[in-house]
């Protein structure tokens, strides 16, 4: 049975979170929340949360044998049909767990996969999950991707796809199955690449025409397909659930001051997110990368906004996006009661505006935000340039913000912000 088939045909789910300290628990039980709003995604019933403290971790179980028995009576007194655990938990783990509840045991890693997998709609997002998940399943390998070795052998382009993959007789099925899922990570890689390469010809183009661009980023779920459907009218799903949003969506918006810009939706961030997923999705989140603004979305509706913007900034550190430009709009403005809250996230960020997408408030103070993060992307400068010069001048008047132009004799005066890769065109010029 595939890990697809298998994950399917459960209904029933029992949620383990463990804490190490007193002061822990807290924290234990919001991730164990968030935990049961990503199995709900997934379409599993949760029948209970047990947050569990431990004096000290057992290398094989993780918990020791009492708590291990009274979970195990606790799933079988509900008819659970899967034990998830909010921790990554080691191949050797979940092989002796499952040995122990004589079910199956999942992690909060590979359930973040699977719902990453039912709500992946295009090509690039399904191909980036299965690299997630292969890399995910070699080192554990505890069911045979018999699915794996199908597409390998009768897959693709010429040259006989993977024959020699499937054969070599004596071989340990173990063996011909790493071997298949390598080949089959060469191969997502490749296209992956493709992905890549095709990004950046858009991106690009986008830096020819000289087009700011605002990457929509936060953690999932905070509203932010909401905010460019508001102000874009874009086709956008809006849902209430975690990772509605996979794939990334673009769309021209034009400022109060008739700037255009483009504005970017980008996958949802969450605390704990798998390092296999952040390999496989990086040509997705290159897109809050490759960008000139960051307007980071901050639900301060959620008791955990502050932890989920700690994530946010996290993942950006990874990604190295975090030193750009940033706009922090905070959202659910209308269902916030904790002034607290909101005065230490004023404090804790720059450029502080406070939003509600849903009811479209507060946009004004947004776009004054996005005007001068656009200034301060640009640099202003007097100019006298030749008429023998004109294809500059059309290039300033296409890519630059013209603020004043005169024409004297043989010369174009102009005073024009920029953007910033125009500036060694025009240093001659500068008055």
């Amino acid at each position: 049975m595939t890990v697809e088939e298998e994950v399917k045909v459960f209904e029933k789910a029992l949620l383990v979170a463990f804490y190490l300290k007193s002061n822990e628990k807290t924290r234990c039980e919001e991730s164990l929340d968030e935990l049961e709003r990503l199995a709900e995604t997934y379409g599993l019933e949760v029948i209970d949360k047990v947050p569990v403290m431990l004096r000290k971790i057992i290398s094989g179980t993780i918990l020791g044998k009492g708590k291990l028995d009274e979970l195990r009576g606790l799933s079988d007194e509900y008819g659970a049909d899967v034990i998830i655990f909010d921790e990554e938990i080691t191949p050797h783990q979940q092989r002796n767990l499952e040995k122990i509840f004589k079910k199956p045991v999942l992690d909060r890693t590979e359930l973040i996969i699977e719902v990453f997998a039912k709500a992946a709609q295009t090509k690039e997002a399904r191909i980036q999950i299965e690299l997630a998940k292969i890399r995910y399943a070699l080192p554990r390998l505890k069911r045979l991707w018999t699915h794996l070795s199908r597409q390998v052998a009768g897959g693709g382009g010429g040259g006989g796809g993977g024959g020699g993959y499937l054969r070599g007789a004596g071989e340990k099925q173990i063996e011909l199955d790493r071997r298949m899922l390598r080949h089959r990570v060469a191969r997502l890689q490749k296209e992956i690449e493709q992905v890549r390469a095709h990004r950046q010809t858009q991106r690009q183009a986008r830096l020819r025409k000289g087009i700011p661009t605002f990457a929509i980023v936060g953690y999932t779920n905070v509203g932010k397909s909401t905010l460019l459907k508001a102000l874009t009218q874009a086709q956008v799903l809006v849902e209430d659930k975690l990772f509605a949003t996979l794939d990334t969506t673009t769309r021209k918006y034009r400022l109060p001051n008739n700037q255009e810009i483009l504005l970017v939706d980008t996958v949802g961030f969450i605390r704990k997110i798998p390092h296999t997923l952040i390999a496989a999705f990086k040509s997705t989140l290159e897109e809050a990368i490759h960008t000139d603004v960051l307007l980071h979305l901050i639900d301060t509706s959620s008791p955990q906004a502050l932890e989920q913007a700690e994530a946010t900034i996290a993942v950006l550190k990874e990604l190295g996006a975090s030193e750009l430009p940033m706009i922090t709009a905070l959202n659910k403005i209308d269902q916030c009661t904790d002034q607290k809250l909101l005065k230490k996230l004023r404090v804790t960020y720059p450029h502080t505006v406070q939003i509600s997408a849903l009811e479209k408030k507060g946009f004004a103070n947004l776009m004054d935000e996005m005007v001068k993060a656009i200034e301060s992307l640009r640099k202003k400068v007097h100019l006298c340039i030749p008429q023998s010069h004109y294809v500059l001048v059309s290039e300033l008047m296409r890519d630059g913000r013209v603020l004043s132009v005169e024409y004297k004799e043989n010369d174009v005066m102009m005073e024009v912000e920029i953007p910033t890769h125009l500036e060694h065109k025009v240093t001659q010029f500068i008055l």
